[in-house]
């Protein structure tokens, strides 16, 4: 039987940190028979985007499950090795993010997943911070607060988007370097085994050769 554990991912962090973050990663080690759940806190009509990765582990699968604060099954995957789901329209509260390993008996996984919130807590700095700040007048070469706002926003999401991308980036890399050393693992072992196989062949044709030319009979004269 699979045990069970809720971990509250806004403890692993730190109190109150995960939920006000717009982009958060985490990289997790998850046993053989069990599976492990996360929460994250959305707010109303906005939108939360989960992309994960087994990146080590025999296989390298998982099942993975979304359940809506009201513990709907939005999202549910058997078995698979990453995915990216986007849950349009959210309701406030908690949604419940789950990995389950319990058909495997004997691999453990490591899993890396990403969660990224759109339209929680504004835009960057908040509107409150600009809000202090009057209309320039013509003094300064004719710009506008808005347009220096609008850009400062356009670049902070560009710098985001490309934070997250080397994110997933390096998952993927981490994945695959994990495969490619088990492969060589597994490679160097068989290699290794067919060699002591082909040396034992050898030594037996060699010993039955020489027991066919070796004639211990005497011969009389």
């Amino acid at each position: 039987m699979a045990m069970y554990k809720t971990i509250r991912l806004l403890s692993m962090i730190s109190v109150g940190c995960f939920a006000q973050s717009k982009d958060s990663e985490f990289t997790f080690l998850l046993p053989a028979g069990s599976s492990e759940c996360f929460f994250q806190t959305a707010v109303k009509n906005g939108t939360m985007e989960v992309e994960y990765q087994v990146i080590a582990g025999a296989d390298m699968d998982v099942d993975f499950t979304i359940l809506s604060p009201e513990g709907i099954w939005l999202i549910y995957e058997s078995r698979r090795s990453d995915g990216l789901h986007v849950v349009e329209s959210t309701v406030e509260g908690d949604y419940q993010i789950c990995f389950d390993n319990s058909f495997s008996r004997f691999s453990e996984k490591v899993v890396f997943f990403e969660i990224i919130i759109e339209g929680q807590g504004g835009d960057v700095g908040g509107d409150d911070e600009w809000a202090g700040l009057g209309e320039p007048d013509g003094s300064l070469l004719e710009y506008k607060l808005e347009d220096i706002k609008e850009s400062m926003d356009s670049l902070y999401r560009r710098l985001e988007r490309s934070r997250q991308m080397q994110t997933v980036l390096r998952a993927f890399e981490a994945r695959d370097r994990n495969l490619l050393e088990d492969n060589l693992w597994r490679v160097s072992f068989w290699s290794c085994a067919s060699m002591l196989v082909m040396l034992c062949v050898a030594l037996t044709q060699v010993y039955t050769v020489r027991k066919l030319f070796d004639d211990k009979r005497r011969v009389c004269t």
